[in-house]
């Protein structure tokens, strides 16, 4: 059973509520999520592709990402999410912006890496493929390939302008 701390609409932490995976979040509660944008010094972008047997299976991602757990800071859930999605180990990364959905806060980091491109690990039943992209690619990218399409107004020079404007 995976647990998660339970935040109020401003994005804090409500003391003594944990909600469980799975199980529905009640209205006016979210839980955190962290995604990582994963930059090679080369400027190309990693993106993964997720297993068939999950949600929206067989679309790219340009992210690492998941639940934080119980107790967690964004921070130490990207670190940790980064690890298990990619083999990335870094606690370089950057936040980058934070975005509210439904139910769901999602903070966003930026991990500028120089990784062996060819020693992404996979996650058993989280990915099943990996590629480097540059940036025309990934902003080619549409909707029906690209899940985190969203992300892009997190990437500096993929954006129009400098100010990252508010994602709901």
């Amino acid at each position: 059973m995976e647990l998660w701390d339970a935040y109020d609409e401003n994005f804090n932490k409500i003391s003594d509520m944990t909600l469980i995976r799975g199980e529905p979040i009640p209205e006016g509660l979210f839980h955190l999520v962290c995604e990582i944008i994963v930059k090679h010094i080369d400027s190309s972008y990693l993106l993964m592709r997720r297993d068939k047997r999950k949600h929206f299976g067989g679309m790219w991602e340009a992210t690492a990402g998941g639940s934080a757990l119980c107790g967690e800071t964004p921070l130490e859930c990207a670190v940790r999410e980064l690890w298990e999605e990619t083999g990335i180990k870094s606690d370089n990364l950057i936040e980058i912006g934070q975005v509210k959905s439904v139910n769901t806060f999602y903070v966003e980091f930026l991990c500028v890496t120089n990784c062996k491109k060819d020693g992404i690990i996979l996650q058993d039943g989280e990915t099943i493929a990996y590629k480097w992209v540059n940036r025309d690619e990934l902003i080619s990218m549409n909707e029906s390939e690209l899940l985190t399409k969203h992300i892009q107004k997190f990437i500096d020079e993929l954006k129009p302008e400098k100010e990252i404007d508010s994602y709901n």
